[in-house]
């Protein structure tokens, strides 16, 4: 009698990154997403793209992009955390800059979720950057 195949074992996160690397068809872009659903789904974080209107919850993900948008005549600062399963918008209000709050730059922020235009949008929420060395 032969030996009966052997279950497959999951790939570890060393394999996982060296089968991204030899992928070709792969754009930077999907790398990048493929990397922060991984760092969300190891963080006990929410998926964004599952967040609810007026739940709480905490995220964490990449700012793309950061913006002075003034609401109501008041200063607001405005950025984009991106996850690589969905966006939403955080805007802290009544500032017009925060220390180490710029593109690219990771972080976990902590909220209530309100729907605002049509996206999911946390106001002045708990926020912790994370290293910079860990890009």
């Amino acid at each position: 009698m032969s030996a009966a195949p052997r279950p497959e074992k999951p790939a570890g996160r060393f394999r996982r990154i060296l089968d991204r690397l030899s992928d070709i068809s792969a754009s930077p872009e999907r790398l990048e997403s493929d990397e922060l659903r991984e760092e969300t789904a190891t963080s006990g974080c929410a998926r964004i793209d599952t967040c609810g209107d007026r739940e709480m919850v905490t995220v964490t993900g990449t700012l793309r992009t950061v913006t002075l948008r003034p609401r109501a005549g008041v200063p607001a600062l405005e950025a984009e955390l991106f996850d690589g399963t969905g966006s939403l918008d955080v805007v802290w209000l009544g500032r017009r800059s925060i220390t180490g709050i710029e593109p690219g730059r990771r972080l976990i922020a902590s909220g209530r979720v309100a729907m605002s235009h049509g996206r999911r949008t946390l106001f002045n929420p708990k926020y912790e950057l994370r290293p910079l060395g860990r890009e």
